[in-house]
């Protein structure tokens, strides 16, 4: 096919407003459009591709000389003779530029390459984190932004590989912190998962380090479990040279089988003295968020001893909120650091009892010195207790057991505290 039909530029230039042809002709698909596009013309370029015929757009003139047209379309003409359509080839250029200047911009912002680890994994975080308790999200979203994102943030999602992730976790291993790599995975797993279920990864990668990790040493709050021990505890604190709040907060610890926040967040609209009933808010249970704020309360039945003790702290702070008010802010509770502090004070190490010991101590103790049944106690401690159909008690079920069993536990407590023979006592004592 004849080609180089236009003689020179200067048969371009020499074109004028009101020229009634419509079109250059260069030949073999090439021509120039005459007065478009604000007055200039423009190179386009016809071929056949598959038996479609297609044109694409080579610029405008002057900016695109006629020799730069006649190059262009020769390019052209080889993609086609490669079986390439020019015209795809030139979206995916423009999408593939398009994409650069958006990561770059991404990068400038600080924000993570779309489809990446980080960003897939932030996804997955925005979408559950209204289901967490704020404390859980955050200790989340900091074990990622700590421990993994800076080593594998930037990998595409569907690249992630068994051994990279395995690389990540043994740094932190390497630390010796094995809860933390263990947890670390399970969240990568869970990001990796939203991956697959959106379309942006083939596979869990994490599925494959199954066993892989160092087991980590299960640890326990430490807590006294020996009768007589625990009587030598209950006689320092009935001596302890402390505030009126904090013996009070000393003397209920061991008593109400309460975490140290539920215990140290009370407020006194939620104690009946007269109906000895201690009604712990759901949302400051250590729960999941729906159940913390949908879920039913905690009842705690108060023994005569508990409630003797609130009623001797009830003139101090019943006027105000909070039953166990800090020293320097009456408006909030004392510090989650009060009771361990006036433990080790007493010369109770933090390798053998904590606050939230008592638990322990009187899971233990209940079960295997006095006798009770362990979904009652189970109940008491607001553990999760299930039917041999799997199904979850309600949580005010065992009432009146727990009632008797707190009963006899504070009961057992003050023979301890008088140092009376330690003997197996009946669940009704």
């Amino acid at each position: 096919m004849a080609r180089h039909l236009i003689p020179s530029d200067a048969t371009i230039k020499a074109v004028r407003p009101g020229d009634p042809r419509k079109r250059l002709n260069d030949g073999d698909g090439l021509y120039l459009l005459l007065f478009v596009k604000g007055g200039a013309h423009a190179w386009r370029f016809d071929y056949s591709f598959h038996g479609r015929r297609k044109t694409i757009s080579l610029g405008t003139y002057p900016d695109t000389s006629l020799a730069l047209a006649r190059r262009k379309a020769d390019q052209a003409r080889q993609l086609v003779a490669e079986d390439i359509d020019p015209s795809q080839k030139r979206k995916a250029e423009k999408e593939s530029w398009a994409q650069e200047r958006i990561a770059d911009e991404r990068e400038a912002q600080g924000l993570p390459p779309i489809d990446s680890f980080e960003a897939v994994a932030r996804e997955w975080y925005a979408v559950k984190k209204d289901g967490w308790s704020p404390s859980y999200g955050e200790r989340i979203i900091a074990r990622l932004e700590n421990d993994v994102f800076p080593y594998i943030g930037k990998v595409p999602v569907a690249e992630v590989t068994p051994p990279q992730l395995l690389e990540v976790m043994r740094r932190i291993e390497a630390r010796g912190v094995l809860e933390t790599a263990h947890r670390a995975l399970q969240d990568c797993s869970q990001a990796l998962r939203y991956a697959v279920a959106t379309g942006k990864a083939p596979s869990n990668p994490a599925r494959d380090l199954k066993g892989a990790l160092r087991r980590p040493m299960p640890k326990h709050f430490p807590a006294i479990t020996e009768p007589k021990r625990l009587g030598e505890l209950l006689r320092a604190i009935d001596s302890y040279a402390a505030t009126p709040v904090v013996r009070a907060a000393l003397k209920l610890a061991p008593m109400v089988l309460l975490r140290p926040g539920e215990l140290r967040f009370a407020e006194w609209p939620e104690i009946d003295l007269d109906a000895a009933m201690w009604t712990v808010p759901a949302i400051r249970m250590k729960r999941e968020l729906r159940q913390k704020l949908h879920g039913a309360p905690h009842l705690v039945p108060l023994p005569r001893q508990a409630v003797e003790v609130l009623r001797e702290l009830h003139p101090l702070t019943g006027h105000a909120k909070m039953v166990f008010r800090g020293e320097r802010h009456h408006d909030r509770a004392m510090s989650e650091n009060t009771i361990n502090a006036a433990l080790r004070a007493m010369g109770f190490s933090a390798d053998e009892v904590t606050g939230h010991g008592f638990r322990a101590t009187a899971r233990t103790m209940l079960q295997e010195n006095l006798g009770f049944d362990p979904d009652v106690i189970e109940a008491q401690l607001a553990h999760a207790v299930r039917d041999p159909l799997g199904r979850a008690y309600n949580r005010t079920e065992f009432l009146e057991q727990r009632r008797k069993m707190l009963q006899a536990w504070a009961n057992y407590l003050d023979k301890l505290r008088q140092g009376a023979p330690v003997v197996r006592l009946s669940p009704k004592a």
